[in-house]
């Protein structure tokens, strides 16, 4: 918990104030019984007079009546004020519970966000998608609930419980066994409560990430799952991760329910063992009225106290596995961050060279990359190919230091990228991902994601989008829905491309991102390419072999290891890998 106290301290004065209001609330809620206590015995019974006197009780019957009066109208009024201090009291810190609560959580969900951005891929291979949603949401929740209850209720009930058994023990300590014996009932009550509830809070959000999960996958693939027809296997697997939550939750609230009911039976109960053991003791004058009745006032606080303290017990367990899981956030270990004293990588010409590059996945058995040594020059199309598996996404993602090599090299202009800064590399990157995505928003504002500039035209013409993109009603202020739905995958391709294109980077990366374009598109989009990215490096990772046959230089992989580098005529000669996958894609004459 203490990542919570962590961000209580900004609000140390808003804290101190509420301690000090629920001081004086206190302070009003036991004063009531005690006002009530002289209405009865001095207003009511003594009519007024506090202090028996000859001579007051010679006075007329008259000027008794208006003693009495006055006494109680006085007393009155007192018990008034004090309870609208009380209230206002609460209310303030209400207010300032729930301000402190909803900033808290506020900054919680903005830092985890912000840690999250910082992941590289390592990082999110640790945690799932759904997972980090519940820890944004709610986890925060958790926490949210507690410091909002908490301001209000952890200091509240103990000050208010300690302050009730002291002046119930002065009004009587005759009646005193009765809340020993009250409040032992109630403790073995909220301990059988909380014996049984504690292990099932804990597991609460772990099941909540699993209903997470599993709906963000059925959400995701639902195009597949109709495919396949498997709905009623994915009903049933939902069913599964929703029954198990559903009966927690239940076991949870039906345990807590209980718990109400169990003690307002033990108050009620208590409220006659007092008036009972009470009235005796009034009989034989050694009790009056009005102390009995503050007394019986002082119990119910006590045990409501008891009440009050047993909820924060029970609300802690819950918290305290979601201050737990956001802290694993928080306190992440970035892998890809930069050194102390990175360059800024400035006037980048492009120049790329791998010097006996390894890499290896975490807890990985084997490299998906084995001493892989090649140049890619400024302002040539280097192009990857190889069979699926054989490492060539992971290669192309160490440029941007998605993932940290595990041993060599990586060089940019002769300079490390591990000894420049991560955000002035990627600046010097237009990236198009292997699967597309876009953002809701406009086309303008998808293409202008990496470069605020006014002319996206250009870029947009280069990725043969044109035509589409023109065709809409609003052109390039046209809508993009939530996941892109309304548009096709090669549109989403293309607007992709055009995104990296509009940056105007000394070095683009093409991560297999011509794939969903036909044969047409893809040579016109190559030729144009070519011609706008004349100067920069370009990197291009394909399956089919048209999309590279015309590259510069072409790296051939297979398992993770370099069986060839070439253009595609030296290759076909000498690299049999590079042949074997040619002449499954294309015909004698083109081999030839």
């Amino acid at each position: 918990m203490k990542i919570v106290f962590r961000y209580l301290k900004p609000y140390a004065v808003f804290v101190f104030i509420s301690v000090l209001l629920l001081f004086g609330q206190v302070v009003c809620e036991l004063t009531l019984p005690n006002l009530m206590s002289d209405i009865v015995d001095v207003g009511i019974i003594r009519s007024g007079v506090e202090n028996i006197t000859p001579e007051i009780m010679s006075l007329p019957k008259e000027e008794l009546s208006e003693m009495q009066h006055d006494y109680i109208v006085k007393k009155g009024a007192e018990m008034l004020g004090v309870t609208l201090a009380a209230a206002v009291s609460s209310i303030i810190v209400g207010f300032i519970a729930s301000k402190v609560a909803s900033s808290v959580a506020r900054r919680l969900r903005f830092d985890i966000f912000s840690k999250v951005n910082e992941f590289s891929n390592a990082e999110f291979d640790k945690y799932s998608t759904a997972s980090l949603i519940t820890r944004s949401t709610n986890d925060v929740q958790q926490i949210q609930n507690l410091i909002s209850m908490g301001l209000k209720m952890m200091l509240f009930a103990p000050l208010m419980g300690t302050g009730s058994i002291i002046m119930a023990l002065r009004k009587s300590t005759s009646l005193a066994w009765i809340i020993v014996v009250a409040v032992l009932v109630i403790m073995g009550v909220l301990g059988v409560v909380m014996a049984a509830a504690l292990p099932k809070f804990k597991s609460l959000q772990t099941l909540v990430d699993r209903l997470n999960l599993v709906s963000r996958e059925q959400l995701s693939g639902l195009m597949v799952i109709r495919a396949f027809g498997n709905e009623k296997y994915e009903e049933e697997r939902f069913d599964v991760a929703n029954k198990n939550l559903t009966y927690t939750t239940r076991f949870v609230q039906r345990t807590m329910v209980s718990l109400m009911p169990s003690v307002s039976l033990i108050m009620s109960l208590v409220n006659v063992a007092i008036v009972w053991f009470g009235a005796k003791a009034i009989s034989q004058s050694t009790l009056e009225v009005g102390d009995m009745m503050a007394f019986l006032q002082y119990a119910i606080h006590i045990m409501i106290s008891f009440l009050f303290v047993s909820m924060i017990f029970i609300m802690l367990p819950r918290a305290t596995v979601a201050a737990n899981r956001i802290k694993e956030v928080l306190e992440e270990n970035i892998s890809i961050k930069d050194k102390e004293n990175a360059e800024t990588l400035e006037n980048v010409e492009g120049n790329i060279e791998f010097q006996n590059v390894s890499f290896r996945y975490n807890d990985a058995l084997e490299d998906a990359l084995s001493d892989i040594s090649f140049m890619a020059e400024a302002g040539k199309t280097t192009a990857f190919i190889g069979s699926t598996g054989s490492g060539k996404s992971t290669l192309i993602n160490l440029i941007p230091r998605f993932y940290d090599v595990t041993s060599g090299k990586v060089l940019i202009d002769g300079k490390d990228i591990r000894d420049v800064t991560v955000k002035s590399l990627r600046e010097k990157i237009g990236y198009v991902s292997q699967k597309a995505v876009l953002f809701s928003g406009t086309i303008e504002s998808n293409v202008k994601y990496g470069n605020d500039s006014e002319d996206i035209m250009d870029a947009i013409k280069v990725a043969q989008a044109e035509d589409f993109v023109l065709s809409k009603e609003d052109g390039i202020n046209s809508e993009v829905a939530q996941g892109a739905t309304n548009v096709s995958g090669g549109q989403k391709q293309r607007l992709s491309i055009a995104r990296a294109l509009a940056k105007k980077a000394p070095i683009y990366i093409f991560d297999d991102s011509f794939s969903a374009l036909d044969f047409k598109t893809d040579a016109a989009l190559r030729a144009a390419l070519s011609k706008y990215t004349n100067n920069a490096t370009v990197l291009i990772v394909a399956q089919r072999v048209s999309t590279i046959m015309n590259a510069d230089k072409i790296v051939v992989l297979d398992e993770g290891k370099v069986v060839g580098i070439g253009d595609h005529k030296s290759l076909l000669e000498n690299c049999m890998t590079y042949r074997e996958i040619c002449e499954s894609q294309l015909g004698e004459e083109e081999l030839a």
